[in-house]
């Protein structure tokens, strides 16, 4: 299935509810597409909200797991059989899982506005993991690994401006960030609550366990 290009914030109508998928401006209630229509998609979104199954509840708490982190399917599905395999809370363990994706690690940083936009940069190869170029968003970085941008993107604009916006808006406790080092450290990765996302991953683990 090829990735969704179309406008982010029908995916959040779509599924009712915030997946912060445009950055500061999904804070901003004035041009949140979804505050001003937070009503699914199409001719009859509106008039007629349908109530949810058990399993229609289960694949949208899915879908909108893989729309906030730019998943595709067969990804998401070797993320969930991975954290299946490993001991410990598959739903614990599949959020630390898609949480330590680089491209995910790069918007944690502050150094994208979005993880769509902190995408787009490591595929152009602004970012080192470890002292080596990288240009794949979705490798899985692990606890000590450094981040870092390269010094020829550091004069950057979007990236500076990123850069601003995240040290007024703070950054997460399980990153050790250098701002003025343009890089991070990774710390431990975070649990479900430190998300700050609305998960439900009981539901995935569900739907996936039948």
């Amino acid at each position: 299935m090829a990735r969704y290009t179309g406008p982010a914030c029908r995916l959040c109508r779509r599924e009712g509810k915030k997946l912060y998928l445009k950055g500061d401006r999904c804070f901003n209630t004035t041009k949140c597409a979804f505050e001003k229509r937070p009503y699914i998609p199409g001719q009859h979104g509106k008039s007629n909200p349908k109530k949810l199954t058990q399993y229609g509840a289960q694949l949208r708490a899915k879908q909108s797991m893989k729309r906030i982190y730019g998943v595709l399917e067969s990804q998401f599905a070797k993320y969930f059989e991975e954290a299946r395999r490993r001991k410990g809370v598959t739903g614990e363990l599949l959020v630390k899982l898609v949480e330590s994706r680089l491209d995910n690690i790069v918007y944690r940083m502050g150094f994208a506005v979005s993880r769509d936009q902190a995408r787009q940069l490591v595929n152009h190869g602004h970012f080192k993991v470890n002292g080596k170029k990288v240009n794949i968003p979705s490798i899985l970085l692990r606890v000590n690994d450094v981040v870092e941008l390269i010094e020829k993107s550091r004069t950057v604009k979007t990236i500076q401006s990123s850069v601003e916006a995240a040290k007024n808006r703070g950054t997460p406790s399980w990153l050790d960030i250098d701002f003025d080092g343009f890089k991070a450290t990774i710390l431990r990765l975070p649990n479900l609550e430190e998300t700050q996302l609305p998960l439900d991953v009981q539901s995935i683990v569900e739907l996936y366990s039948k």
